[in-house]
């Protein structure tokens, strides 16, 4: 869909702060190295989320770019909604307030299905009934049909790793819910975990596709995103908690070790790797959702069930947004509503380049000058850091002076 240019009175184009103090690189920034600094990084994404919300459709945008015509928005769409609304219900679910009526946008995604295409969409949208609405598993579980989903959706469409790691990951919170009315879905269950599995290299790294084309067959069981590492951790730590099994947190703790190991020295998570050699292929775009969203929410639902502790990767990560990074860049807009997507590279070539100097073992990063800032935001981003870190609430208002007193 053609973007459209956003009013001037859209309350994101009120709030955006002038371009040029975004990509001032001689600012000195605070790294976020404690839980303190959480619930104002909490407090930036509500906001965000607010401004990307469309009142008529009931869904959120799929994004806001900034241009140099101004700001464009861009349709909705319901698989990143899911993800907005998962976090700003872990939010809600900490006990705190927000402006938007929850309810009304559950139910319509709930009640119109027509956009599931693969076995991932049935996984998140039974994801996001068990966190948001739980009433409902009994219902959609009756709607849908999960047995050989898995083998029904691959026929048409690769079974990519992250399509697996979502269906697990939605089993799973609907196994720990534990409403009487639902199948049992342990085979469902161990299905996914063995395709998981099936794509996982001794050292602990995932390819991207569990099976492909024939033309991209060995890229992509080869080389996995870190979207396909994160959520292949997340899935595994709940399907371990729901199911109360150990086996399936020795293939997360090896994944989770693999990509701690191979984090950039400004807690940069990459983007590509190879799992047959273990090392970094793509290093760009760097992509802000993963250092503050899939990461950290993966590493922490896997040290909540382990007792590891990730803390010091995931603050590195988070630093990187604060402007602890290649080009000295505070990626949120601190007075505004939004928190930039990525640090990439310019043009398809440098990417190429780096990948192929890789695989030829010959060092060969990318200048400075080849990188910029993709200045878009995107609600299933923001819906992430609220996921990983909505329990740590917003931050507290101070306490008047007069009540002090009293």
């Amino acid at each position: 869909m053609a973007p459209d240019a956003i009013p001037r009175m859209n309350v994101l184009s009120r709030t955006i702060v002038d371009t040029n103090s975004t990509r001032s690189s001689d600012r000195v920034y605070s790294a976020i190295d404690d839980q303190q600094a959480i619930p104002e990084l909490n407090s930036l994404a509500l906001r965000s989320l607010v401004a990307l919300f469309d009142e008529k459709k009931q869904l959120f945008h799929r994004s806001v770019t900034l241009t140099d015509q101004g700001l464009l928005r861009h349709g909705a769409s319901r698989r990143r909604s899911i993800f907005a609304l998962m976090g700003l219900q872990r939010l809600q679910d900490a006990g705190e307030s927000q402006p938007l009526n929850l309810g009304p946008i559950r139910d319509g995604i709930l009640d119109d299905q027509r956009w599931i295409e693969s076995a991932g969409d049935l996984g998140l949208l039974i994801w996001f009934a068990a966190v948001c609405a739980p009433d409902r598993l009994g219902r959609l579980f009756k709607e849908q049909d999960l047995g050989g989903a898995l083998a029904r959706y691959s026929g048409s469409r690769p079974a990519t790793t992250t399509s697996i790691a979502w269906f697990l990951a939605g089993v799973a919170h609907a196994r720990l819910r534990d409403t009487r009315d639902l199948p049992d879905l342990t085979d469902v269950a161990v299905e996914a975990y063995h395709l998981l599995e099936e794509n996982q290299s001794e050292d602990g790294l995932f390819g991207h596709a569990i099976s492909s084309g024939l033309l991209r067959r060995a890229f992509d069981t080869r080389y996995g995103t870190f979207s396909d590492q994160a959520y292949s951790i997340y899935a595994l730590s709940i399907f371990a908690q729901a199911f109360q099994i150990e086996e399936p947190l020795g293939p997360a703790l090896d994944c989770a070790n693999a990509i701690c190991d191979l984090q950039g020295d400004m807690g940069q998570w990459w983007f590509r790797y190879d799992k047959q050699s273990c090392r970094v292929v793509n290093r760009y775009p760097v992509v802000s959702m993963h250092q503050y969203g899939t990461a950290p929410a993966s590493l922490l639902a896997l040290g909540e069930t382990t007792r590891q502790n990730f803390d010091k990767a995931i603050y590195r990560g988070l630093s990187w947004i604060a402007g602890a990074n290649e080009l000295g860049n505070d990626l949120r807009n601190l007075d505004g509503a939004a928190i930039w997507d990525s640090i990439r590279l310019e043009g398809s070539i440098p990417q190429w380049k780096e990948m192929i100097c890789s695989l030829l073992n010959i060092p060969a990063g990318p200048r400075s000058d080849h990188l910029r800032v993709q200045y878009e935001t995107r609600p299933d981003h923001l819906g992430w850091l609220l996921y990983a870190f909505g329990k740590f609430g917003l931050p507290r208002a101070a306490v008047p002076s007069h009540a002090a007193k009293a």
